[in-house]
């Protein structure tokens, strides 16, 4: 295993960011991430549902009535979705807290939109990161208005919404924040290893220095990365499901979101930046 250098531990944030909008509040939502999306019986559901259908484990509250126990009841994949706080956003303000069950006429059209909120909304939390970023100051004109112009793609009528060219939208704002990676990155000691979009599934990665490293897009299912050090690297999109974090360092990462945590194994010994939290299976 490879010794960890005193080298800093990554970029360093410029100030908190206020993300609590873009956060899941399933009390306030009308179920639709157990409604609009579908599944297949995999690994990851315990049964097939298409979209538009509701799970069969969705209360009348619209609540789940297996939470708890998801993994235990073969749906893991539930535990590690996350909707960036779209589920409220199209419940009570572009729907304006009318549900799907009372105006049943209006059900198509709330799902049709939901997947696009919450693409939106995943831009909207990038963002908000790269914004607390004391290495992209230099962008923070770009970076709000990127949100700026995002905020007001969420903010459309329900219409408008479902026809929003999102991947010309993803796109736009994917350019600017790979530029803010490049200035975090660059505060990084060393040379930094360019693993973007690769695979690297199953990879024997143990105690491996990949600080500062792109991993944006990196396919690293059940890859072994026990002990790596991945401080101030550049996590965005990459797939950790069933990777083992175990000891790995985590510190000052960019654009790591909880849902990839979520799909991971980690312990007590995984060091996770200051704003996500260890997952409760870990």
């Amino acid at each position: 295993m490879s010794q960890k250098s005193p080298a800093p531990s990554g970029p360093a944030p410029s100030g908190g960011a206020d993300r609590s909008a873009l956060q899941a509040d399933c009390a306030n939502c009308f179920g639709l991430c157990c409604v609009a999306l579908p599944f297949a019986a995999s690994a990851d559901f315990a049964v097939d549902k298409k979209a538009g259908q509701p799970c069969g484990n969705l209360r009348e509250d619209f609540r789940c009535g297996i939470h708890a126990r998801l993994r235990e009841d073969g749906f893991p994949g539930c535990t590690v979705f996350d909707c960036f706080g779209a589920g409220q956003k199209v419940s009570l303000t572009t729907f304006g807290g009318q549900d799907w069950r009372q105006a049943p006429d209006t059900a198509r059209q709330m799902f049709d939109v939901f997947p696009v909120m919450r693409q939106l909304h995943e831009l909207l939390w990038y963002v908000t990161e790269a914004l607390a970023l004391a290495a992209a100051r230099p962008l923070h004109g770009e970076l709000r208005e990127a949100l700026e112009n995002t905020e007001r793609l969420t903010l459309a009528d329900a219409a408008t919404l479902a026809d929003t060219d999102v991947p010309a939208a993803r796109e736009e704002v994917n350019a600017l924040l790979l530029r803010v990676s490049e200035l975090a990155r660059a505060g990084v000691p060393g040379r930094k290893k360019n693993r973007r979009g690769a695979d690297l599934v199953g990879a024997r990665l143990r105690g491996a220095d990949l600080r500062g490293a792109n991993l944006r897009g990196a396919l690293l299912i059940a890859a072994d990365l026990q002990g790596a050090d991945l401080r101030g690297a550049d996590l965005i999109g990459a797939d950790f499901r069933d990777a083992d974090l175990r000891g790995a360092d985590l510190t000052g990462s960019i654009f790591l979101t909880q849902a990839q945590l979520n799909a991971a194994k980690g312990d007590a010994a995984t060091v996770l930046p200051r704003d996500l939290a260890r997952p409760a299976h870990w």
